[in-house]
């Protein structure tokens, strides 16, 4: 059974539990969430090595998904062990492995590693592998792709994007874009219906995945391959009319008892992104809404992962449950190891910001304490409190210190001395 089977028997599992003591929420209510469909929980039950499993959705912090993965340009093991230990390290929820490569066999030895190593939940995005195994997107079939999902099940990824919600009107829909399409896994399919002008097989086929998804308990993380790629087309008709279709699909997930959950633009200005949730929680049933970003504007190339973190905080704060980090080589090339740490980091600055404005008690308590601990010039419990210690400490052996002040007033002008 998957955790909404369970929790629809009132069934308490150990993630429960663990979730429950974690993030200080009563059981019941989170049971209940869960039996709704408004909280997921990505664990896969071979996913051995998940030590710190999640819930994502109503009642629940703000959670951060960090992207690793390499490309045929540049392809390392170590690089993406590393990648995922100093994104765990910074405070990610959740790491997905987007992985391409020219040989499949690196894509599973990459991936497989990383399931083996990995304490929080793990996610793929399956038509990736299967591309390079059927030999490009004209040769996809889904016997291809169902071999490749249930062979990532097995191994126990916890949860993948599914690009099922583009159906053959979009080919018209993105005609009208600035940029059609900046989904990976959409243009795959978009390219597929064009060249076989048949419905997308991911959608036709849907039942056949959530029989996968169910036996293993892999949250399906519904994408949004026609989501905004430039601030020109957000919130357009062919972004509205794959929203409808993932709605449709959410429904038929849940309905077999497969945890469903709604990716989100993208490029996205601040004054759209309220709308953006609305329409996605009223149209998607309330299901949990994860959210690239997002970006609300398009000039910030070097600094999107600041971008991304204003427009991050904000749907946060307005509902959204699941931010995926953006780094500062967005727009740019594949992520290093330093990219990887400060997107997580503001990221978690975002999510933070999130929870505290929706009135998050262990959230403001932590606020409250770091500032007595200023007020104390108490050093290391600020330190212990920042969300990045490494960056609070190196910063803070650079500075220069008399006594207990700062090097910004010295001792004789700090505002916390001249009036106690």
């Amino acid at each position: 059974m998957t955790q909404l089977d369970k929790a629809r028997k009132k069934i308490y599992t150990k993630e429960m539990r663990f979730i429950s003591r974690y993030e200080d929420i009563d059981i019941k209510i989170l049971i209940d969430n869960v039996r709704k469909g408004t909280v997921v929980i990505p664990a896969n039950r071979n996913h051995k090595s998940l030590k710190r499993p999640i819930g994502i959705g109503k009642d629940l912090k703000v959670k951060v998904n960090a992207n690793i993965g390499g490309s045929p340009l540049d392809l390392s093991l170590k690089k993406e062990l590393k990648k995922m230990e100093v994104a765990i390290e910074a405070g990610a929820d959740t790491i997905m492995d987007l992985t391409i490569a020219n040989n499949p066999k690196d894509i599973d030895r990459i991936r497989r590693k990383i399931l083996e190593k990995s304490s929080v939940p793990v996610g793929t995005v399956p038509i990736y592998q299967a591309v390079i195994e059927a030999g490009g997107p004209q040769n996809l079939t889904i016997k291809k792709y169902l071999e490749v999902y249930e062979r990532q099940a097995k191994e126990g990824v916890d949860f993948t994007t599914v690009h099922a919600g583009i159906k053959r009107r979009a080919l018209s829909l993105v005609k009208k874009r600035l940029i059609p399409c900046v989904s990976r896994g959409g243009s795959i399919i978009l390219s597929w219906m064009k060249k076989n002008r048949e419905e997308n097989f991911l959608y036709k086929y849907f039942d056949d995945i959530l029989d996968i998804a169910k036996e293993f308990d892999v949250t399906i993380s519904l994408g949004d391959g026609l989501r905004p790629g430039c601030i020109f087309d957000a919130t357009d008709r062919a972004q509205i009319y794959e929203l409808k279709v993932l709605g449709e699909l959410v429904i038929r997930a849940q309905e077999r008892g497969v945890q469903v959950m709604v990716e989100g633009p993208g490029h996205i200005p601040l004054n759209e992104i309220e709308k953006n949730i609305k329409l996605e929680k009223r149209i998607c049933k309330d299901a949990p809404f994860y959210v690239l970003g997002p970006l609300p504007i398009d000039r910030a190339v070097g600094y999107d992962h600041i971008a991304s973190a204003i427009g991050g905080a904000w749907a946060g704060y307005l509902g959204a449950d699941f931010l995926c980090y953006v780094t500062p080589r967005e727009h740019i090339g594949l992520p290093d190891i330093n990219d990887v740490r400060e997107g997580v980091i503001v990221t978690k600055i975002a999510s933070s910001i999130a929870d505290l404005a929706r009135g998050n008690k262990n959230e403001r308590l932590k606020n409250n304490l770091i500032s007595s601990a200023r007020k104390a010039f108490n050093w290391n419990k600020m330190l212990d409190l920042s969300i990045d210690p490494e960056k609070f400490e190196d910063l803070l052996t650079q500075s220069i210190r008399l006594n207990k002040g700062c090097s910004m007033c010295g001792d004789k002008f700090c505002a916390l001395r001249i009036f106690r």
